[in-house]
């Protein structure tokens, strides 16, 4: 991917004696392949001269730099997060006003991500580097002992958690939501890429630290509020913002003894050359790979990013943006696959004949689709609405609109018995909008008893799973 434009996000609060200094380091630094550069202040209701010095640097450098100004003072990570509302870029790196960190890292700050490497790149101040200033002992063992606690929630192993310099690309940043006002930015958003799964990367930098009579503002409560700020999103899986609407997904994906069931149920009627539709965070893909030939899709920016973060060692798997009912997205993959998984996609699309037709085209004579939606309309209820379904389906209807595709039916299952009282109390008596966490714990660990019970229980299933076949000889418009 070509990375353009880089948002510097600078929160300020009572740095006139530095923010001019730091204001025309950036501007001058050079950024590689010529990228362009815009700078965001948040000046956080700065009571010295800090914000008659911003105005005046608005004006001067109009085109490069952008001012807001907070009208009191309510701490670094709410002037952060106006900051990235604001980010037009593709990447984003936080600067701090003051003179600690030296521009001159930018890039290798940013190399990881340009490389392809990582998503987001730390600055470590105690990584090997060129030099740093010596100060205060008991200020850095505290450093080490919140990046310990912060590693052990996160299982990372970075050696600056607390680092100032941070390089996140735009779409995931704006995507996470920062619920901290002060400091306790630093640990919430290293928890919270952790739980997204990004790769994160480290480098050294140089860093020049201040005293506290030179302007630091930082104090050992911030240090006790940050402990408890790593406890606290180490327990909670807050890590989508709400207009992405990916947090049930996620709450979903972390059910991996019911995704295994899931992988471990279409195992028989894989073949080695795959296509995958809608795989959102890949949790059916790592069950369904090694193969000869793996093309994961999906429509989704977020998704489609992770995927290829995921996956970007496997040599025979593809990420590509698929969508089901568009007939140009599977230009150039006619006949090509002896397997198609579409699993939770068509109850989402309106257009479900194109979608099959679409997927018939891409298999070869003889090849399957495996086809899994959620199964009686009379269950619909607010899961469904959150999950933006369409429809749940009938036997009788996937089998008529698969048939109406051109598809032979060679059987229908009826699938996860044991989840369908739970969606029913939770989508239609209590119309929840998510499943609690505890919840999905505990259906998760008895995954081992609903696959006995599944083939007994007097219930419909929660799904249905349709094992279509594409007839030797047939015409595909």
């Amino acid at each position: 991917m070509s990375y353009k434009k880089l948002s510097i996000l600078v929160p300020a609060y009572n740095e006139q004696y530095t923010i001019q200094n730091i204001v025309e380091s950036v501007l001058n630094v050079t950024l590689p392949g010529n990228m362009e550069r815009e700078i965001i202040i948040v000046d956080d209701g700065s009571t010295d001269g800090t914000q008659a010095i911003l105005a005046e640097i608005a004006d001067r450098h109009y085109a490069s730099v952008k001012v807001h100004f907070h009208k009191i003072n309510s701490g670094k990570g709410a002037a952060i997060s106006t900051a990235i509302r604001i980010a037009t870029g593709d990447l984003c790196i936080i600067q701090d006003a003051d003179l600690e960190y030296d521009p001159a890292d930018y890039g290798r700050l940013l190399k990881p991500i340009i490389d392809g490497d990582a998503d987001a790149v730390y600055g470590s101040r105690f990584a090997s580097s060129e030099y740093r200033r010596v100060l205060f002992f008991w200020h850095s063992l505290g450093n080490h002992l919140l990046t310990l606690a912060s590693n052990a929630f996160t299982d990372l192993n970075l050696t600056d958690m607390e680092t100032c310099y941070k390089v996140v690309k735009t779409n995931l940043l704006k995507s996470i939501p920062i619920r901290s006002k002060r400091f306790g930015i630093e640990p919430e958003l290293t928890a919270k890429l952790a739980k997204r799964g990004s790769r994160i990367y480290e480098v050294p930098i140089s860093y020049r630290g201040r005293s506290y009579q030179e302007g630091k503002k930082i104090t050992w409560r911030d240090g006790i509020k940050a402990f408890f700020t790593i406890v606290y999103f180490g327990i909670v899986d807050d890590i989508y913002e709400e207009e992405y609407g990916h947090a049930f997904l996620h709450s979903l994906s972390r059910t991996h003894k019911f995704n295994k069931w899931m992988a471990d149920r279409i195992s028989p009627w894989l073949g080695n050359r795959i296509l995958e539709i809608g795989s959102g965070l890949g949790n059916l893909t790592q069950h369904s790979i090694p193969r000869n030939h793996y093309v994961a899709t999906d429509v989704d920016p977020l998704h489609l990013a992770y995927l290829r973060s995921r996956f970007q060692d496997y040599p025979y798997l593809d990420v590509k943006e698929v969508d089901v009912q568009m007939p140009d997205h599977f230009a150039g993959m006619e006949n090509q696959f002896d397997t198609v998984i579409c699993l939770n996609v068509l109850e989402h699309v309106p257009d479900h004949q194109s979608s099959l037709r679409n997927i018939l085209a891409s298999l070869s004579p003889g090849g399957r689709a495996i086809i899994l939606v959620p199964q009686g309309q009379w269950l619909f209820g607010s899961l469904d609405r959150v999950l933006d379904h369409q429809l749940r389906y009938s036997k009788k209807l996937l089998t008529d609109r698969s048939k109406s595709a051109g598809f032979e039916i060679e059987q229908v299952i009826s699938f996860n018995r044991a989840g369908l009282l739970p969606w029913f109390f939770n989508g239609k008596i209590l119309r929840k909008k998510t499943f609690g966490r505890l919840q999905l714990k505990i259906y998760d660990s008895l995954v081992w008893l609903w696959r006995i019970l599944d083939p007994i229980l007097p219930l419909p299933g929660l799904s249905l799973i349709a094992i279509l076949r594409r007839p030797e000889k047939t015409n595909v418009g």
